[in-house]
């Protein structure tokens, strides 16, 4: 039983790493076409990025594993396959449900790692990419990862979701990893700055956060920022040339 257990979590981090370096490799070359020489000089930091994903990859491969594990064999997890189980209005709903509670669980443990204390040993790791690049959706500090690598397979044990809407799931959370950190904005001017925008998070309303570090927590929804007062609005990216001499310090500050 172990031996299938870890192998399980062996692929799983497999799986992970794999779905890494093709979503921001994908959009690396896309920022590199789009803008060239924009990085330029950036390699060391990448280099770490990658680094530290791979790491993260081993981590969230762990209880992504074994909750697979325990589908397969034991069907311990509310996932299902059959589109009878449940309702087809609850496909879309546990979609939201999910991507609500992923968003909530970030903002408030990602928040609490800007408190100094935590900052220093938790968040710093992820903010020494200055600016962040595609590279960087993962580059985490192991202690870190294990924040986020928990998420999604705690909620399988409790909230029914078809596998489908699981994929798609995975699927947004690493889109809006990558695309929030690209230095660029993907989406159109008329989505970031008109309704749509100002209750999603886009890569203008990330790279605030990298740049002013106490503000604009969220991964998806900008709900608790706007409920908690965090939210500061959309900044502006760095031109070409001065993106290598961009250094931002940390605000030092307790959390506001």
């Amino acid at each position: 039983m172990m031996t299938a257990i870890l192998l399980s979590m062996l692929a799983m981090s497999a799986i992970v790493a794999i779905r890494y370096f093709a979503s921001s490799g994908l959009f690396a070359a896309w920022t590199a076409r789009r803008f060239p020489g924009r990085l330029a000089g950036q390699g060391k930091q990448v280099r770490m990025e990658i680094g530290y994903s791979l790491i993260s990859a081993l981590i969230y491969g762990a209880p992504a594993g074994f909750v697979a594990w325990g589908w397969a064999e034991h069907g311990w997890t509310k996932i299902y396959t059959d589109l009878d189980v449940y309702p087809l209005w609850w496909l879309p709903a546990s979609l939201l449900v999910y991507l609500l509670a992923h968003d909530t669980w970030f903002y408030w443990t990602h928040r609490a790692m800007h408190w100094p204390p935590l900052f220093k040993r938790m968040h710093a790791v992820h903010h020494a990419s200055r600016p962040p690049t595609a590279w960087a959706a993962m580059s985490f500090h192991p202690s870190e990862s294990v924040t986020g690598a928990i998420v999604i397979p705690m909620l399988v044990f409790f909230v029914p979701i078809h596998v489908g809407m699981l994929l798609l799931v995975l699927t947004i959370m690493t889109i809006m990893g990558v695309t929030n950190h690209m230095g660029w904005e993907i989406f159109p001017r008329r989505i970031v700055h008109g309704s749509l925008g100002k209750g999603l998070i886009t890569a203008s309303h990330h790279e605030l956060h990298h740049q002013k570090y106490k503000c604009n927590y969220g991964l998806y929804f900008r709900f608790w920022d706007h409920l908690c007062g965090t939210d500061r609005g959309l900044g502006e990216f760095a031109e070409a040339g001065s993106l290598r001499a961009r250094r931002v310090e940390p605000d030092r500050r307790r959390p506001a």
